[in-house]
C-alpha cells in the first residue's frame, strides 16, 4: 500500500540494518533446536485477495501457483506452489449507485482496481434478499475466494472501510482530516454488513469464514479523502463500541462458531497501545489478535506476545505484511524475528502479486494489468511455506535468524534459516536434545537454497548434506535463506 510504503522507506531499511546486527550471525555459529521450548501449532499461509484477486481472480495457474504445492507452468517455467492455506477477502465499501439523491464520493487518486464493490448498496432495506443488496458484486475477487477454498484454504473476512454510504463523508478513502469517519449511527450496520455476507458465503458460496475482522490500521491517521485506497480511520473507543455489535450480529444469524479478530494494527507497538486500550469487556469480544508487520525489524514483538498470548490468552496472527525490498531477504529477516519474538501461528502476505516489483512475488503492470516477472521473494517465500506446514509445532532455536518446526507424526525436523550478512558462513544446527535424529539414508538431509542476489539457486534442492551425529554443518552464502529437512527425528 502507498502510505506503508512510504513509512518503510523512511524507517525500514535503517531499522533493518540496526535490529538485525544483533541478530544475524555475522561468522560461523552454532544453533541449537531446543524441542522443549514450544510456541504453538502452526496454522499456516496466506494473502490477502484485494486488490490482485480483483484483477486475476477468474485465472486457475495463479489459484494453483499460490494455494496449492504442486508446480505449475508460468510464461514457460515451472513454479513450484507456494502452498499457501489462508485467504482473506476483503469486503469492499464502494458502489456506484445513488441512494435518495446521494452517492459515493471517490478519491481522486485511488485507482479503479483497488475500488472493491460492497454488497450492502441502498441503506433503506437491511434485508439481503432484497434489491438494496447486490450479490453479483465483487465478481472477481470473490471468484479467486472460492477457487481457494476449493483448494483446502481457510479464509478470513475483513473489511478496509465500512460501506461508502455508512461514512461521513460517504469516501470509503477517509476522512478529509484523517479522522474517524464511519457515523455513529452505523456502528451496527456495519457489524450487519459483515455478518450478512459471512452467512451469504457460507449458503451460497460454500465458503466459511472462520473469522471476520472489522477493522483495518484502524488507529492510523493517513486514512484520508485522497488517499489511494479504501480506509477508514477508527479509534480504540469506536472499535469498542462496534465488537459488540459484531458478536450480536454474527450470533443473531447462528455464525456462533464464527470467532472475531482485531485490529489489524500497522505495528507491533501500535497494536499493543490498543490492546491494553481495550477493556475486559471488549478482550473479550476477540478471539484473536491481527496484526501487521509493517514496523520491519523494528518494535517489542516480544511485549505483544506477552500481553496477547500469556497474558490474555489469546490467538496471535501476523496477518498482513510486505516489503519493498524484491530479492526476499528482507522478508526472510522480519519473517525469522516474528518467529523468534512474535511467536504467531500464521503469517500471511499482503499481495502476493503487486504492480511495484519489490512488493511483489510476481509483478503486474497497473496501467495494462497485465502479469509480468516473478520475483526472487517468491523463491524465498517458497522456503519457508512448502515446508513449515500447518499443524507442525513450532520450536525455540534462540536466534533471530532460524527458524524450527517439528511434524512429531512424521518425525520429520523442517530449519530455515538466512544469513543476511554479505559474506558466506557456516552454520552448525544442534540437535542433541532430541531423542534421535538420524537423517535418510547415509544421514541424508534435503536442503534447498536460495541465494537473492541472483544466480542459479532459486529455490534449488541439493542432495550434499549429511548428519554427523546429531549435528548439522550447512555452509550459507552471502545473503541466501535455505531449507533443511531433518528425518528420522524424534523427541
Amino acid at each position: 500500500m502507498v502510505r506503508r510504503r512510504t513509512l518503510l522507506a523512511a524507517a525500514g531499511g535503517g531499522l533493518l540494518g540496526s535490529a538485525l546486527a544483533t541478530g544475524t550471525a555475522r561468522a560461523d555459529a552454532t544453533v541449537a533446536v531446543n524441542p522443549s521450548a514450544t510456541y504453538g501449532t502452526w496454522e499456516g499461509w496466506g494473502t490477502s485477495l484485494a486488490w490482485w484477486a480483483n484483477v486475476f481472480g477468474t485465472r486457475d495457474d495463479f489459484a494453483d501457483i499460490f494455494f496449492t504445492t504442486k508446480s505449475t507452468t508460468y510464461n514457460g517455467i515451472s513454479l513450484p506452489g507456494l502452498g499457501l492455506n489462508i485467504a482473506r477477502y476483503n469486503l469492499g465499501a464502494c458502489s456506484w449507485n445513488s441512494v435518495g439523491g446521494e452517492s459515493m464520493a471517490a478519491s481522486p487518486g485511488i485507482p479503479r482496481f483497488k475500488q472493491i464493490e460492497g454488497y450492502w448498496q441502498d441503506w433503506t432495506n437491511e434485508d439481503p434478499t432484497s434489491s438494496s443488496w447486490k450479490w453479483t458484486a465483487d465478481a472477481t475477487q470473490r471468484a479467486m475466494l472460492v477457487k481457494a477454498t476449493r483448494r483446502g484454504a481457510t479464509s478470513e473476512l475483513f473489511a478496509n472501510s465500512p460501506m461508502w454510504w455508512m461514512c461521513l463523508n460517504h469516501n470509503p478513502s477517509g476522512a478529509s482530516d484523517g479522522g474517524n469517519n464511519l457515523q455513529s449511527w452505523n456502528y451496527r450496520q456495519h457489524a450487519s454488513h459483515l455478518a450478512s455476507v459471512a452467512l451469504h458465503a457460507q449458503q451460497n458460496w460454500g465458503v466459511t469464514f472462520t473469522t471476520v475482522e472489522a477493522f483495518n490500521e484502524p488507529s492510523s491517521s493517513w486514512w484520508t479523502a485522497t488517499g489511494t485506497q479504501e480506509g477508514c480511520h477508527m479509534d480504540a473507543t469506536v472499535q469498542v463500541a462496534v465488537l459488540p455489535y459484531l458478536r450480536s450480529e454474527l450470533d443473531k444469524r447462528g455464525l456462533t462458531a464464527t470467532r472475531i479478530s482485531a485490529s489489524d494494527e500497522t505495528s507491533y507497538d501500535l497494536a499493543r497501545t490498543t490492546w491494553n486500550s481495550f477493556s475486559s469487556t471488549a478482550k473479550g469480544y476477540v478471539d484473536r489478535v491481527n496484526v501487521h508487520g509493517y514496523q520491519g525489524s523494528g518494535g517489542r514483538r516480544d511485549l505483544l506476545y506477552t500481553d496477547v498470548v500469556t497474558t490474555a490468552g489469546k490467538a496471535l496472527w501476523n496477518s498482513e505484511t510486505g516489503d519493498g525490498d524484491a530479492t526476499g531477504l528482507t522478508l526472510a529477516g522480519n519473517l525469522l524475528y516474528d518467529f523468534r519474538w512474535l511467536h504467531p501461528t500464521a503469517w500471511v502476505h499482503w499481495q502476493v502479486m503487486d504492480p511495484s516489483a519489490g512488493w511483489a512475488a510476481i509483478a503486474y503492470d497497473a496501467s495494462t494489468l497485465q502479469p509480468g516477472a516473478v520475483q526472487t521473494k517468491y523463491y524465498v517465500l517458497a522456503q519457508f511455506t512448502r515446508h513449515i506446514r500447518p499443524g507442525m509445532t513450532i520450536l525455540d532455536t534462540g536466534v533471530s535468524y532460524a527458524a524450527a518446526a517439528l511434524d512429531s507424526q512424521a518425525r520429520r525436523l523442517v530449519i530455515v534459516a538466512a544469513n543476511t550478512s554479505p559474506s558466506a558462513q557456516t552454520l552448525t544446527f544442534d540437535l542433541s536434545r532430541f531423542s534421535s535424529a538420524t537423517g535418510g539414508s547415509g544421514g541424508l538431509v534435503p536442503r534447498w537454497n536460495t541465494v537473492t542476489t541472483g544466480g542459479s539457486d532459486l529455490y534449488t534442492p541439493h542432495s550434499d548434506t549429511r548428519l554427523s551425529g546429531r549435528t548439522l554443518s550447512v555452509p550459507f552464502a552471502a545473503k541466501s535463506v535455505q531449507t533443511l529437512q531433518v528425518d528420522g527425528v524424534t523427541v
